[in-house]
């Protein structure tokens, strides 16, 4: 009786990493639908709500004076080295990266430019919207106030909102956009909520930023997300438009390799008829051509007709020949 062997986890996933990769058709593109934009205008009324409370000094920017002055890098100075290295899930570069990566094999495998298409889109309007809004207000960061108790605006500085929080809710939250499965996405919408609201309280936790930055930065990043489905026409086309370039280019190349090049044809103009001398020229003779360059001397026939230009000589004797009488 034969059985067949029992399959690991580690044993399926490396069977489905070996099929053939193909296209997804049964994804779901999110649209913009009326509750996400009932959403969007929710999220960019409370984005304009803080930079008021933080413009007219509420009580936002008593608690940021409040949370400064508890100083928690000193109240829980044991965590200092993990929260130094936490910090960096929300640097811009080492997230891009490690994104980067994982949605350009997902890219080749599943044969579409979505996933990376998308994540260029969200980091360049991170970029636009956050970083005018860090350079428009100006705010300074705990460690370069200047006032106790003011809301630091409009001195050249460039923490308001928090990037590194924003930037965390962009890069982990783009796994969860692209997800494939309703439940990988709600998983995935989790991690990097968890992941986002860390690297913000670390920030906090260092005195990089004021608790109003990372709270601003929280909703930058989550109006991104939730304003991305606007521009999934402008993927699309953007996709379609690399692959048409991708296919004239193929194209182009195989029949520029296959085609010989032929020279142009040879016209050949005939002499007129009625001339005198066509008619008495005689044909030339026939040539005398030798045999490639790769026979041997002894083999190749002479190049002038048979016989000797030696004119007769009566005492000459045949090469190879002793003459009998010597003088």
């Amino acid at each position: 009786m034969r059985t067949e062997p029992k399959l690991t986890r580690l044993d399926r996933v490396f069977a489905r990493l070996d099929r053939e990769p193909e296209r997804p058709a049964h994804i779901d593109v999110p649209k913009m639908s009326r509750h996400r934009i009932v959403l969007v205008a929710a999220t960019a009324a409370f984005y304009g709500a803080i930079v008021w409370a933080v413009v007219i000094t509420s009580w936002l920017v008593r608690l940021d004076w409040q949370v400064m002055f508890f100083r928690p890098y000193q109240q829980w100075s044991e965590i200092h080295w993990f929260v130094d290295y936490y910090v960096v899930l929300g640097q811009r570069g080492p997230t891009a990266v490690m994104v980067a990566s994982w949605l350009g094999w997902r890219s080749w495998r599943q044969h579409t430019l979505r996933p990376l298409l998308a994540l260029g889109v969200s980091l360049l309007l991170l970029n636009i919207t956050v970083g005018a809004a860090k350079y428009g207000m100006g705010r300074l960061g705990p460690h370069y106030a200047t006032i106790i108790g003011s809301n630091e605006m409009g001195l050249g500085g460039d923490i308001f909102p928090s990037g590194h929080t924003a930037n965390a809710v962009v890069t982990w939250g783009i796994l969860a956009y692209l997800a494939s499965t309703p439940r990988a996405r709600r998983w995935l919408s989790a991690v990097s909520a968890v992941t986002s609201l860390g690297v913000g309280l670390a920030t906090v936790y260092l005195g990089t930023h004021w608790l109003s930055d990372v709270l601003l930065g929280w909703v930058a990043g989550l109006l991104i997300m939730l304003a991305l489905p606007w521009f999934e026409p402008l993927i699309a086309r953007a996709e379609a438009r690399i692959f048409d370039l991708r296919d004239r280019w193929r194209s182009r190349r195989s029949g520029t390799a296959s085609a010989p090049v032929s020279a142009p044809p040879l016209v050949v103009t005939p002499l007129p008829a009625d001339r005198d001398d066509v008619a008495a020229r005689s044909p030339r003779a026939p040539a005398y051509l030798a045999p490639g360059p790769h026979t041997a001397r002894s083999e190749r026939t002479p190049v002038t007709p048979a016989g000797s230009r030696r004119p007769p000589h009566p005492e000459r004797l045949p090469r190879g020949s002793t003459s009998s009488a010597h003088p």
